[in-house]
């Protein structure tokens, strides 16, 4: 009985670290993002925009601007979900959780699990088509809602 004790609860701390694991920075995207103008800003975004500029060496990149477009707070029993779009041309090239529930130690642990699955599977799929997570169903509903208002704002349809 204790070894299987000591096994559930090395397998849940280890799929615990896993998933909390952050295989990317949410920072490079952003800088991305101020080398061109916003379709929802004003403009330039100040002297910090030269100095992460991907260039004219990168292929594509001197034509397409980055867009920054905000979905709706989706709201859901547990508080408001409301995601973040970065867009270059039609391509999902960043996605930032705005607003999530937090109110207790269980909102932060299932969406700590579920919104990078979440934000992962909108980055490979490319669009609000998207399952949901086990266990975080208002989350994931919440989260799909607000993606699929900020994809409609920038006119993207998939």
């Amino acid at each position: 009985m204790k070894r299987v004790v000591l096994a559930l609860v090395s397998t849940v701390t280890g799929l615990v670290m896993l998933l909390g694991f952050k295989t990317h920075s949410t920072a490079a995207p952003v800088a991305l993002g101020s080398t061109g103008t916003s379709s929802t800003g004003t403009g330039s975004t100040g002297s910090t925009g030269g100095a992460t500029s991907a260039g004219p060496s990168a292929p594509g990149t001197t034509t397409s601007k980055i867009r920054t477009v905000n979905g709706h707070a989706a709201h859901t029993p547990y508080g408001p979900v409301q995601v973040q779009v970065q867009l270059s041309g039609s391509k999902i090239t960043n996605v930032q959780v705005l607003q999530h529930p937090t109110a207790s130690g269980q909102d932060q642990q299932i969406n700590g699990y579920a919104l990078p699955i979440l934000i992962n599977e909108t980055m490979t799929v490319q669009s609000a088509h998207i399952d949901s997570v086990s266990g975080a169903t208002y989350t994931s509903d919440g989260y799909i809602r607000s993606l699929q208002g900020a994809l409609d704002q920038a006119g993207i349809t998939r």
